[in-house]
């Protein structure tokens, strides 16, 4: 078959039913392949950007992963957004991407790239194909290394000859041996019972869980809430992790790190054994490094062993798959007959509880103005016994939906993490919509970023995905008001917007619906609209302009300095003025 047509034939072999792509000149071929089968569903997004994000949502959502298809030149280079989102998330994304002829490659024809060069820092592997009778080869190589071990994005580049050449296809083998990729699943049992030996002599224990235990699947899932149902022992999460231990859980501490609970932070600072599930000591999570969880005995369990001790020394590491090292440590602690220190446990418990009731998420809410925490806390009471997926975009209200949507399953939470992209919820939105038809899918926008991809509003209403975009509007680039306001002085450069469009008449414009709403009285009839309403919606929820997100560890303070939302001066709040030096009230 031709290399076009093989393309395709690797897509249904590895069990792909949808594919986010733009054409191009250099895919020409493929697409004509797409066009006259049936199996594999393209949608069309509007920004190769767009494709990733989509397809990072389509993962991350179902588990498998995404698959996007972009010409050469400008296609591959909007791809490395998305690529880079999902390297550092371990998102399984495979991107195909076309390539000018390969005796034009280095010649500067036109819509050519070192697309191999350009991808290379930013995806776990990539290949240029330069003979057809390697391409089946090298697609079944590619869906092996983005899924296996620690899930992450894969390039492989295919030049135009190539996909119009006739070669040899090879279904790929039923179980994939890689001569040079073998990651390792199961840790030495040594480590286990040390690591068993450890956490049972803990007084002072905590969990701390990632994205890894998500990625590794439902059984890591189970896995961990026993465990802690086992021990009594407390749990947090990054960002990444959120809904792999219940928020409703009572083990649960909420979320740690520079946006993190007062609870959950303070536990990490004053915890004695600290057991690293799946997640990778990023710098929003330790703060300040050399004041980082003091005097601890840590405990880490990855899949990567490049995450060990990258950060933060460890003085047990264990390398293995979440859901093969958990049922190990799980075994063991009950072959042993294993118990936590109770006395100690219950005065580590009393003194979470003594955190907790600082209440660290609290709020003013009137009458008038519908404040941005209120609207989340309304938006999860009405939503929450439902099917619902939620993706976010970046910023202030990112971390208020991390903070306030409750999450009890896991894959029901897409966000970018480690890269922060803005524009990310909306087309993930899309994404996860396509996998999940009959779900509920709402993206928590910013009034910035959602205009950074607002354009696949056009594929969401194309396709009948029928995503909910609730844009929390406070007019600013939120996050960066907030740090101008607190770090730089209360000089807002470049922060406010004084353009914004008319999100309803947007939304109108794009062949969806449009509501906005402006009082807390009426915010729950309009939820309950926009849920009601079977078409992509954009709901403008026009929120206090000045609002801050706390807690926060400011940049460069350890866990134990947090500032809490009392402790922000209400005078620094006040004299906060716009680009033209008006007050804003």
């Amino acid at each position: 078959m031709t290399g076009a047509q093989m393309v395709v034939q690797a897509m249904k072999d590895h069990g792909v039913e949808h594919l986010f792509g733009y054409p191009g000149g250099a895919v020409l071929p493929i697409y004509d392949a797409l066009f006259q089968q049936e199996d594999v569903k393209h949608i069309l997004v509007r920004h190769e950007q767009g494709a990733g994000h989509a397809a990072e949502g389509y993962a991350r959502s179902t588990g498998k992963p995404g698959v996007m298809l972009v010409t050469s030149g400008p296609g591959a280079t909007n791809a490395v957004t998305p690529l880079q989102d999902a390297l550092m998330d371990s998102i399984p994304l495979v991107c195909i991407s076309g390539q000018v002829p390969t005796t034009l490659i280095g010649s500067d024809a036109f819509q050519e790239c070192d697309t191999v060069g350009i991808t290379r820092p930013c995806t776990k592997h990539n290949w240029l194909v330069k003979d057809v009778n390697d391409l089946a080869r090298v697609l079944h190589e590619a869906f092996y290394v983005a899924t296996s071990g620690r899930p992450g994005p894969v390039v492989v580049d295919v030049p135009k000859d190539i996909q119009f050449a006739t070669g040899t296809y090879t279904p790929p083998p039923p179980r994939t041996v890689h001569e040079s990729y073998r990651p390792k699943i199961s840790a030495e049992i040594e480590r286990i019972r040390a690591a068993v030996e450890m956490l049972a002599g803990a007084k002072r224990p905590v969990i701390y869980s990632g994205g890894g235990v998500i990625n590794s699947g439902p059984e890591a899932t189970r896995l961990l809430r026993e465990l802690a149902e086992l021990t009594g022992f407390p749990v947090t999460s990054t960002l990444m992790g959120l809904g792999a231990y219940p928020a409703s859980g009572s083990a649960w501490l909420g979320m740690l790190g520079m946006h993190g609970t007062y609870q959950a932070n303070l536990a990490m600072h004053g915890c004695d054994v600290m057991l690293c599930i799946g997640a990778r000591f990023d710098d929003r999570i330790t703060g300040r490094l050399d004041a980082f969880s003091p005097g601890s005995r840590k405990i880490h369990i990855d899949i990567d062993p490049s995450s060990i001790n990258k950060n933060v020394h460890v003085e047990l590491p264990i390398i293995g798959d979440v859901a093969h090292v958990l049922a190990d440590i799980v075994k063991v602690w009950k072959e042993e007959k294993r118990q936590a220190d109770q006395a100690a446990l219950k005065d580590w418990w009393t003194s979470i509880d003594s955190w907790r009731a600082r209440n660290c998420l609290a709020y003013r809410q009137d009458e008038k103005v519908i404040m941005p925490q209120f609207a989340v806390q309304r938006l999860y009471e009405l939503t929450k016994n439902r099917k619902t997926f939620i993706t976010t975009e970046v910023g202030q209200h990112q971390m208020w939906a991390a903070q306030f949507y409750g999450f009890e399953e896991p894959n029901r939470w897409m966000t970018s993490g480690g890269l922060g992209t803005m524009g990310y919820g909306l087309p993930a939105a899309l994404g996860v919509q396509i996998a999940h038809p009959d779900a509920l899918v709402i993206d928590i926008a910013g009034d910035a970023s959602v205009q950074m991809t607002m354009q696949e509003m056009s594929a969401a209403v194309q396709y009948g995905a029928p995503i909910k975009i609730f844009i929390l509007n406070n007019q600013y680039m939120g996050m960066v008001r907030q740090w101008q306001q607190l770090l730089h002085g209360n000089r807002l450069s470049h922060s406010y917007s004084e353009a914004l469009p008319d999100f309803v008449k947007m939304a109108e414009a794009f062949g969806g619906v449009g509501l906005r709403c402006e009082k807390p009285g009426d915010l729950d009839g309009a939820i309950e609209e926009m849920i009601a309403v079977d078409r992509p919606v954009i709901f403008d929820c026009c929120v206090a302009n000045l609002a801050n997100c706390f807690p926060m560890i400011p940049s460069g303070k350890a866990h134990n300095e947090m500032m809490l939302p009392d402790e922000a001066t209400d005078e620094a709040v006040a004299n906060a003025i716009d680009a033209k030096g008006r007050e804003l009230v």
